[in-house]
């Protein structure tokens, strides 16, 4: 059986130039001008050489229908956040456990002991969840395409030994606490964070001429010191700022080093976004600490949006758009019921029966 290797490309006098070896000799061809597509396409080209030089007779292997055919269809569809993570996820686990496997030679029991196997390893349930996604998506297009008859990732489920996280969220005395424990910029970012529901990504993205004197305007976010696009269609939003919370904005902005319309709000010395991991782990973590919250997080504070928003009886509706979330979403995963909320039901169930 004739080898080959995934490829790559580098640049060549304004050119990409694609290079792969078959059969241990080093093979080159030009693929395109790096003006007119990106390394992305152009390392997607490269595997597309390679997957016609290959004959077809062979029996596809799962790492080379994912290399050559699943990626570059779906990395059209994925964001460049979503095709980072699906990737590495997918080459970490899935590629180092079957690359070398004949598509048409792994069964069900074949992916669910390796399900099995990375729940009994310590993976997060949502790891090992997006896990079972990832194999059921891959084989229905290898069923769609004709490698395959049959899907045998349908009924793979997530073994229960894979640990839940806590969703935990504050509450008002916390809240509070938070407050009084963070610096004026920090403070202003909790609660950016807690009051108006907003992802830090969105936060540390935010320049000036984006906040109104009604809400801020989100439309980009910053990923892994990227800029981008907001998470979803969703996201995109115009999120309600409290009076108060305004108030704190204007004060900020009057001492703000750079206040025009284009200036970061929350700018790093260099003036680039502040780092959302440096500014958590340097300035706010160890004040949390110092308070008994050093549980707490981006992900927690707004939680306790949903959360509280919910003990005010908002309306699920107003809640999730603010949030940037489906109704859904927002009740079932962000939201969380207080055992003392829950008793007040029950005592007046209790009442109604007697």
């Amino acid at each position: 059986m004739r080898r080959y290797s995934k490829g790559g490309v580098v640049q060549q006098r304004g050119r990409w130039k694609g290079l792969w070896y078959e059969d241990g000799i080093k093979k080159s061809r030009i693929v395109g001008l790096c003006k007119e597509m990106t390394k992305t396409e152009a390392r997607q080209a490269v595997e597309t050489i390679i997957a016609k030089l290959k004959p077809q007779s062979e029996k596809p292997l799962f790492g080379d229908f994912v290399e050559n055919v699943y990626f570059p269809y779906y990395t059209r569809k994925w964001k460049e956040s979503t095709r980072e993570n699906n990737q590495q996820r997918i080459r970490t686990h899935l590629l180092a456990a079957f690359r070398d496997r004949p598509l048409d030679g792994l069964l069900r029991d074949d992916l669910q002991d390796f399900m099995d196997t990375k729940g009994n390893a310590g993976l997060s349930f949502s790891v090992v969840d997006h896990l079972r996604w990832d194999l059921k998506q891959i084989f229905d297009m290898a069923v769609a395409e004709g490698k395959v008859v049959r899907n045998p990732a349908l009924l793979l489920f997530t073994p229960k030994t894979a640990p839940k996280p806590i969703h935990r969220a504050m509450t008002v005395v916390q809240v509070r606490q938070c407050f009084s424990a963070l610096n004026r910029r920090e403070r202003l970012i909790a609660k950016l964070a807690i009051l108006a529901g907003m992802r830090p990504g969105e936060i540390f993205a935010m320049t000036w001429g984006r906040l109104t004197a009604t809400h801020a305007d989100i439309m980009q976010r910053i990923y892994r010191r990227k800029l981008d696009t907001p998470k979803t269609d969703n996201s995109t939003r115009h999120a309600a700022l409290s009076a108060g919370l305004l108030a704190d904005i204007e004060a900020w902005r009057s001492v703000a080093i750079a206040a025009k319309d284009d200036a970061w709000v929350f700018p790093s010395e260099r003036m680039t976004p502040l780092s959302k991991d440096n500014c958590w782990r340097r300035s706010m973590l160890p004040k949390l600490e110092a308070v008994g919250l050093g549980w707490c997080n981006f992900q927690v504070m707004r939680r306790t949006h949903a959360t509280l928003m919910r003990q005010l009886k908002a309306d699920p509706k107003l809640v999730a758009d603010q949030l940037g979330h489906t109704v859904d979403v927002s009740l079932n995963v962000y939201a969380q019921s207080p055992v003392a909320g829950r008793a007040v039901i029950v005592n007046e169930l209790e009442m109604l029966v007697q």
